[in-house]
């Protein structure tokens, strides 16, 4: 099987790389490594992959490429809230018009496998679980170019979409600005946070079982529904109170304290159900506990914020 990955280098790419090269598979990496990272020269010697300097937005090179791969995961995002209220215009061109290009260049016979948001949901109903079905309610333009290219993705036929919850763990290429991993390296190196909306909830998927979960749905492509999935760790459904908890349970001197006055820009607030995706057979295989353990231990290598999005 020839993959092809755009943003291949990127924080979930370059843990997810390793592991379809691990399948035997070929993949090629389109990235424009606009961070400088060098997360996949460990890779490298591997003949099974092909790396190419290159934009996704280049129309010439994605239909160059596109045509000769069985598989296409456009992993090629500017993500989160805060950075594409940054740069609104160059995160619809990516977010958005890139991957509706690869849509187009696709054919019924390729496999397209597509990691969205569960940021759709918005803000949800105290006390009940968004599934599949629950009405999107997008609250930033990151949210809003999620849900919209999702649907462009379904429509074709031949997609699988994945609601990824707040992603969490160490990789090669860092995002220290990630909600677990920067309450985790505050408590390493400041020893305290101010949190607002404390009660605010979400749910978290370990990034390694991110990379799981896409070779889930390759494996499984043929009789797994083209459809929209839920993927996200069942037993972490927290609140930002209830994470900052597990957190002291690890580094017991963290101290942690809701502000009384201000508020958090992004007002997400919601449980997930994932009992969708692990009807397929699908089970995550890092807990939130481990992850902070694993935190803790990097951040004694990971310094400063040169590793996050903004």
């Amino acid at each position: 099987m020839k993959i092809l990955i755009t943003g291949g280098a990127g924080y979930i790419g370059s843990v997810l790389v390793p592991g379809l090269l691990d399948k035997g598979w070929r993949v090629t990496v389109v990235d424009n490594f606009m961070y400088g990272q060098t997360s996949l020269l460990d890779c490298c010697h591997l003949p099974g992959l092909e790396i190419i300097r290159g934009d996704v937005r280049d129309q010439g090179l994605m239909r160059k490429l596109i045509g000769t791969h069985d598989v296409v995961i456009p992993l090629a995002c500017l993500v989160g809230a805060p950075l594409c209220s940054q740069k609104p215009d160059e995160a619809r061109a990516v977010n958005y018009e890139a991957v509706e290009t690869i849509i187009k260049l696709t054919s019924s016979g390729q496999a397209v496998v597509f990691p969205t948001t569960n940021s759709g949901y918005g803000i949800g109903q105290k006390g009940v679980y968004c599934t599949e079905e629950t009405p999107l309610n997008p609250i930033s333009l990151y949210g809003r170019l999620k849900v919209d290219i999702e649907k462009a993705l379904l429509d074709s036929g031949h997609a699988i979409t994945l609601r990824l919850a707040t992603v969490f763990g160490i990789s090669p290429r860092m995002r220290i600005d990630l909600l677990v991993n920067d309450f985790t390296y505050r408590a390493v190196y400041d020893g305290f946070v101010v949190l607002y909306q404390a009660h605010f909830m979400r749910n978290y998927i370990h990034v390694r079982d991110v990379a799981f979960a896409f070779i889930h749905c390759l494996e499984n492509f043929s009789s797994m529904p083209k459809e929209a999935f839920n993927v996200g760790l069942s037993d972490a459904n927290l609140s930002k109170w209830q994470l900052c908890q597990e957190i002291k349970k690890q580094l017991p001197d963290f101290y942690f304290v809701e502000a009384k006055v201000g508020e958090d820009p992004d007002k997400r607030d919601y449980i997930v159900s994932n009992a969708k995706f692990e009807a397929t057979g699908f089970r995550p295989r890092y807990g939130l506990r481990q992850g902070i353990a694993e935190l803790i231990k990097g951040y004694q290598v990971l310094k400063r914020n040169q590793y996050a999005n903004v």
